[in-house]
């Protein structure tokens, strides 16, 4: 009888300690393990990468708040010999400029350029609050597609603001972990500031043949231009933080293996 109830005791102890090392070794298995922290030599190029990505933020930001997308300029003898006028406008609103023949290069055929001094007259375009058409030397402005134009430029700037969110938590946590969400924020972005430029110029184009009654030249102006280098530079910046966030560096990986080959 006593040796039995020893048996169940020292049963009873083995169970206990059994349990005891699987839930220590369960314990130990649940443990998350900390993500990789970034050297100095990779937070470096981060932040030189984003503040090449501000660099295209900026000339996106400072594109789509001027009026100077495209340039329309009628033939500069068409009303007299005196002055002439011409049209500038971007997403949000149009100028029209009166300026002096005399100040126009003589090789010049139509108006302009815009830089030239002479009054102006701007207005801000009706068609996002009360839906109206403008009209511009008697073309009429295709809305559907300027409204296109600008809500494509409005979400790149969206994605630029949620891809500098990522890199800024990516550096004050010291983790690569947010730069792949920077990198489909940047080329994202990037795409749709080249696509706004797109749409806007079908914009422009149908306003030109919304009517062929007045002849007029037409040329993008220096906001494209800005916007166009924007979106090249964004895509650039988002595609380096890709490179930046992988484990290893292809290109040195791909060198390696040149040379092994060679060798």
């Amino acid at each position: 009888m006593l040796h039995s109830n020893k048996k169940q005791d020292d049963d009873g102890r083995v169970g206990t300690a059994a349990l005891g090392g699987v839930g220590s070794k369960s314990g130990r298995s649940g443990k998350r393990s900390r993500p990789p922290r970034m050297s100095d030599s990779q937070e470096g190029k981060i932040k030189l990468a984003f503040f090449l990505t501000l660099i295209g933020v900026t000339l996106t930001v400072l594109g789509m708040g001027t009026e100077f997308w495209v340039e329309l300029s009628q033939p500069k003898h068409l009303r007299n010999n005196q002055t002439c006028e011409m049209a500038h406008y971007g997403l949000w609103k149009s100028c029209v400029r009166t300026l002096w023949v005399s100040d126009i290069d003589p090789e010049r055929e139509s108006c302009g350029p815009a830089e030239l001094h002479g009054e102006s007259n701007c207005t801000f375009f009706k068609f996002y609050t009360s839906g109206e058409n403008a009209i511009i030397f008697k073309k009429t402005t295709e809305k559907s597609l300027h409204i296109a134009g600008a809500m494509l430029a409005l979400l790149s700037l969206f994605l630029m603001i949620m891809g500098s969110v990522c890199i800024t938590m990516s550096l004050s946590k010291s983790v690569p972990f947010f730069l792949k969400p920077a990198t489909i924020c940047f080329v994202f972005s990037g795409i749709l500031v080249l696509l706004s430029i797109i749409v806007f110029h079908q914009s422009v184009l149908a306003l030109l043949a919304s009517d062929h009654n007045i002849p007029l030249h037409h040329e993008l102006s220096w906001s494209v231009a800005c916007l166009g280098s924007a979106g090249a530079i964004l895509i650039f910046g988002g595609l380096m933080f890709l490179l930046l966030s992988l484990p290893y560096n292809p290109l040195e990986k791909c060198f390696r293996q040149q040379s092994s080959s060679d060798a």
